[in-house]
């Protein structure tokens, strides 16, 4: 019979994921068949500040293309999860989230930390992310970044 996780041995699987994500990445990342939008954005685009905090910050775990690692760290790519709410997207990103979730039909348990991160650098993020890769997904605001916040104290 199974035994239950304990709290270092749930620790050191993260930080192993983290590691082996780390690894695949430096070792050219997911191979998806989709079309990659990642490196079509325009250097001047709007999303410009955005990329550059996701290549940063979020590429280790969410992949270069966006398609995180399957039952791992969910992707951004297409994510029903992200686009049906920006402002969770929002709230992930700078309190984390330990929350489970479900992403274009696939369970997430994973932790996510809260990213070190200024307002805009959060904003101009998800904004990417929400433009990146074939997304349609608007974007966020000032506002609703204060909204997030004082709902989060």
């Amino acid at each position: 019979m199974l035994k239950k996780a304990n709290f270092a041995e749930k620790l050191f699987m993260k930080f192993f994921l983290i590691a082996l994500s780390l690894f695949l990445f430096s070792c050219g990342g997911s191979n998806s068949s989709d079309i990659n939008e990642y490196d079509k954005l325009p250097v001047n685009s709007e999303f410009k500040d955005g990329k550059e905090v996701y290549d940063r910050s979020c590429v280790a775990c969410h992949m270069k293309d966006g398609n995180g690692l399957e039952g791992t760290f969910p992707p951004l790519y297409k994510s029903d999860y992200m686009l049906e709410d920006p402002k969770r997207a929002l709230k992930q990103v700078m309190f984390g989230s330990e929350e489970k979730m479900t992403v274009n039909g696939i369970d997430y348990e994973g932790v996510m930390p809260p990213q070190e991160l200024t307002d805009q650098e959060a904003i101009d993020v998800v904004n990417y992310c929400l433009n990146a890769w074939g997304n349609d997904g608007g974007k966020v605001t000032q506002e609703d970044l204060d909204s997030v916040k004082k709902n989060n104290k």
